[in-house]
């Protein structure tokens, strides 16, 4: 009797995909999965339909550090109307108010932004992937059903109003996990007394991730067409530069021996709390570890290689 194999290549690094407008996420990671011939693939935090962007791909082991990923900090360009109110505080939904805008100038619009800056409570909308009772959101709102959802709090490190013209606003925001860009742009319609929902979004960072190394999909089909699997594979980075941010521990072969197999070990000179990136002295990217109070290293998500 045959034993079946897995399909598709045991490949492992991280895609930085440019999602185009009008794809869900798991339709992109559907279609570089199918383009790399990956045998395991992930992707780390949707985007709507509507936004563009960063989407960064898992594939093989790191998937096991994408939780990393859509834990992290995002970073985002917005385009805001005014003026008008829609039911999920985008250009695709209902048009539910529309409002006057003639008297807003531009400090009138800093002012209510700043207001944003900081830690708040955000209200999920109705329209997202959170669920209740193991149903999507989205998925009772076209059922014309509206549930209490609890408030979350985010925050948002930065917000920086780039321009402001006749009845739009353009804006650049660096926030926590969570945070929803659409009810930020109906909140500010509201504080601003006109409504206002987003007509176009896009992501610019994910972690220690920015938008310089993305790749479109239209580009890696045509580097999958001629230069094959090679010239895919080139457009990967490290699963580890995902944890650019955090510092690194290095542990001689006895040492890693037993970090491997589940157990905590002393390192001279470690970082005094928080999490790591730990590698052999042969520069073997191990995974991440935790520093205990104690001063050793306990392994948290450990990679092969």
């Amino acid at each position: 009797m045959k034993h079946r194999h897995p399909r598709g290549r045991s490949i492992t690094g991280i895609l930085l995909l440019d999602k185009p407008t009008g794809m869900t996420s798991n339709a992109a990671l559907q279609a570089a999965k199918r383009l790399f011939r990956a045998r395991k693939a992930g992707h780390t935090g949707s985007l709507d339909p509507l936004a563009t962007g960063l989407l960064p791909i898992c594939f093989g082991e790191a998937t096991k550090l994408s939780g990393f990923l859509l834990e992290a900090d995002k970073r985002y360009r917005a385009v805001i109307q005014l003026g008008v109110r829609t039911n999920t505080g985008d250009s695709e939904g209902e048009v539910i108010r529309r409002g006057d805008v003639a008297g807003l100038d531009r400090a009138r619009i800093e002012e209510a932004a700043a207001a944003f800056r900081g830690e708040l409570q955000q209200v999920p909308p109705m329209h997202s992937a959170i669920k209740q009772k193991g149903v999507p959101l989205y998925k009772l709102a076209h059922q014309g059903i509206e549930v209490e959802r609890q408030p979350r709090t985010v925050s948002i490190h930065r917000l920086d109003v780039l321009d402001f013209s006749g009845d739009r606003v353009e804006i650049d925001v660096e926030c926590s996990k969570g945070t929803y860009i659409r009810v930020l742009a109906d909140e500010l319609g509201e504080m601003l007394g006109c409504g206002a929902h987003i007509c176009a979004l896009r992501r610019t960072g994910v972690g220690a991730f920015d938008s310089r190394r993305m790749v479109t999909l239209e580009e890696l089909e045509a580097l999958a067409a001629g230069g094959g699997e090679e010239a895919l594979d080139a457009c990967l980075v490290s699963m580890e530069s995902a944890l650019g941010q955090w510092p690194d521990v290095r542990l001689p072969k006895d040492v890693a021996y037993f970090l491997v197999r589940g157990q905590p070990v002393f390192v001279p000179h470690a970082p005094a709390q928080g999490l790591v990136r730990i590698y052999t002295r042969e520069d073997r990217f191990l995974g991440v570890g935790r520093i205990l109070d104690d001063g050793r290293v306990a392994p948290k998500r450990l990679v092969n290689q």
